[in-house]
């Protein structure tokens, strides 16, 4: 007969697993709504330009508070970045930050200004400060969950309890390319 602790054990690492495939299964999901959006905004930007180009003078002038609205919704991207469904691979010297996801390489950068900048190390939740988002316990603990990933992979290192800098190999890669 099994031990209680052995049930408990093994209950543990089940429910272990199954949090593990649901977080990669939620950061699919965001990168693809990363890149619907930014499609969406591509088109925006799209209708907005052709608006003003076959338009009167005088449309030109009411249509740039949509055009502007429309060009800050647009995040730039590398031009290499990584497809929506990827994992985060293992850090080794020469692999370029283009190997992540658009919400990684967003840490790192966000990491390697700190570090630029002689701030020191970052927390979840001014990281959530810095994207712009709603610092509620569920985006952070997104966050969270992605910076213990970069640190299980060696990409980022946990100098204090939920306190994250770049790992020093990385941080010399300055934005890695």
């Amino acid at each position: 007969m099994p031990s209680v602790v052995g049930l408990l054990e093994q209950r543990e690492l089940t429910a272990r697993r199954r949090v593990d495939g649901l977080r990669e299964e939620a950061d699919r999901i965001h990168a693809e709504l990363e890149v619907a959006e930014r499609e969406w905004n591509e088109w925006v930007i799209a209708r907005s330009r052709v608006g003003e180009v076959l338009a009167p003078d005088d449309y030109v002038t009411a249509s740039e508070g949509q055009h502007q609205s429309a060009v800050q919704r647009v995040r730039p991207e590398p031009a290499e970045a990584a497809k929506p469904k990827s994992v985060v691979p293992l850090w080794r010297a020469g692999l370029a930050w283009a190997a992540l996801s658009v919400d990684y390489q967003r840490i790192l950068q966000a990491l390697a200004d700190r570090n630029r900048l002689g701030q020191g190390p970052l927390t979840c939740q001014e990281m959530a400060a810095c994207f712009g988002l709603d610092p509620v316990p569920g985006k952070v603990e997104a966050l969270r969950s992605k910076a213990k990933r970069l640190v299980a992979r060696g990409w980022l290192v946990e100098s204090a309890p939920g306190k994250f800098t770049l790992a020093k190999d990385v941080a010399g890669q300055d934005g890695g390319s």
